[in-house]
């Protein structure tokens, strides 16, 4: 462990769950003990990994409360709906001490050990109790709390009542009260607190407070994402459990500009077929995710397509597409980005710049989908980008031009484990910026399209689902993706 000197372990005949063991207690809080009996064998918890807590109870008696993996459950392998990695269990071992010294010495170690691991000790849970199927707030009792209590966590949990709530409190926190802010919701929440948190006077400190998200809505992309990469099974505790260990890493922030207005995104930005789903499927939000399902049937049958025109910066290796062009091309809102940080007057992070250097590459429409992820899944079942880092300073880009009804329900099929880039239909490569110019829909010359990020509507076309009945942040037309490299910090697996 680092940092921490090197202490012979602590050993000696003791009970454990009323059995006589002999057990040790190393220095870097790993305990161990052999089971007699028919049974017979070696245990082990790993401080880190396994333990919430612990608790001294009548003066020789340790409770030690642990979250272990459960070797007796199947692996479910690569399952659509939790991923790898097996199921954890939770079980206390009370750990009996032939004195009261002796339990001191060992609970003092474990105390130590824990303190080394810097496990957040104060946390701000905002609760969306409208998402998903409105079952956050049962959730987290019966899921999350119990852990919260059992690893000694402080916390306090504040419901939000509106939209762009969790932005609010956000904004006016006083972050030297907690040791991170944890979302339970889907991942609207976690967007709100990252636009929050970048629209303050001191954006610069308040986006390095750590953030958690525990899945409870209907796009769970996030949570999914971490837990996946760490060969964790997807679930509410042990997305709960990855906050408690505490364990960070750094995650890559979008700035979305349209003249003087900007939004940040963690998740994803889609136009075209994807945005129509999501944001047109919320007249069927009483399914829960599966309106996704249902309404991609319905999209699909009466497919649109869009007029319009993109720009990027490729990352290294991905060159070859696209027509080459002059830095920034002809793209219609440049001069309005260009002049956006002289222009405002607001507070907050103003978002990353554009080199002068880069070269810039084109396509033009029309367009089925346009879809830029900043991570790998998109929802529990939807894996869009298997390649996408949290912290390579790069969005993947999955764009589909033209493909056959067929074919695209073959494509969305295909998106549960990532196999469909390798269709002639998708074209799959990352980049550095990112600029959209939307158009309208083939064949439809008075109805535009959605532009969605992270579930947030930025933009609506005439005639779109809402459109006169919403304001929304930024008009339909020209907006330009810029790339922060690790400005944010969250909660991992490991």
């Amino acid at each position: 462990m680092a940092g921490q000197t090197l202490t012979l372990p602590l050993a000696g005949r003791i009970r454990i769950n009323g059995s006589p063991s002999d057990a040790s207690l190393a220095a870097d809080g790993r305990l161990t003990w052999r089971v007699e009996g028919e049974a017979a064998g070696e245990m082990s918890l790993d401080l880190d990994s396994d333990i919430l807590g612990f608790g001294i109870e009548q003066g020789r008696k340790i409770r030690v409360r642990s979250f272990p993996e459960d070797a007796k459950a199947a692996s479910c392998g690569g399952c659509r709906e939790t991923g790898a990695g097996r199921s954890r269990v939770r079980k206390d071992f009370v750990l009996e001490m032939p004195t009261e010294e002796s339990a001191a010495a060992w609970s003092d170690r474990l105390k130590n050990c824990l303190d080394s691991l810097g496990r957040p000790k104060r946390l701000l849970l905002i609760l969306n109790p409208y998402g998903g199927k409105k079952r956050a707030l049962k959730i987290f009792h019966s899921e999350v709390k119990p852990l919260l209590v059992a690893a000694d966590i402080q916390y306090t949990l504040q419901e939000t009542k509106y939209q762009l709530h969790a932005q609010q409190i956000a904004h006016k926190l006083d972050l030297l009260k907690y040791d991170g802010i944890v979302c339970v919701s889907g991942d609207g929440i976690l967007v709100e607190v990252v636009n929050g948190l970048l629209q303050r006077d001191d954006w610069d400190t308040a986006i390095k407070m750590p953030l958690g998200i525990i899945p409870a809505g209907t796009g769970n992309g996030m949570a999914k994402s971490l837990l996946d990469a760490a060969g964790q099974m997807y679930s509410v505790s042990h997305a709960a459990f990855s906050v408690i260990r505490g364990h960070k890493r750094s995650l890559d922030v979008t700035t979305v500009i349209q003249g003087e207005k900007r939004f940040f995104s963690v998740l994803m930005l889609t136009w075209g077929l994807v945005a129509d789903i999501d944001i047109e499927s919320e007249k069927y939000r009483w399914l829960g995710s599966a309106r996704l399902d249902f309404y991609s049937l319905l999209r699909l049958v009466k497919l649109r397509r869009y007029h319009g025109h993109v720009q990027f910066v490729p990352a290294p290796g991905y060159e070859m597409y696209g027509d080459p062009i002059q830095h920034g091309g002809d793209f219609k809102e440049d001069r309005g980005i260009s002049k956006q940080k002289a222009q405002r007057s607001q507070g907050g992070y103003e978002g990353a710049s554009c080199s002068e250097s880069w070269e810039w590459r084109s396509l033009d429409g029309p367009f089925i989908s346009v879809w830029l992820n900043n991570v790998p899944w998109a929802g529990v079942k939807f894996m869009p980008a298997p390649e996408a880092k949290f912290s390579d300073g790069y969005l993947d880009v999955v764009l589909v031009q033209d493909c056959p009804k067929a074919a695209l329900i073959s494509l969305l099929t295909k998106m549960a484990d990532g196999t469909h880039i390798k269709s002639p239909h998708v074209m799959y490569f990352k980049v550095k910026a990112f600029k959209l110019e939307p158009g309208q829909r083939v064949g439809n010359p008075k109805k535009g399209g959605i532009i969605d990020s992270d579930g947030e509507v930025l933009a609506r076309g005439e005639g779109t689902y809402q459109y006169h009945q919403k304001e929304d942040l930024m008009a339909y037309g020209p907006i330009q993706m810029t790339l922060d490299n690790g400005l944010a910090t969250i909660f991992t697996p490991r």
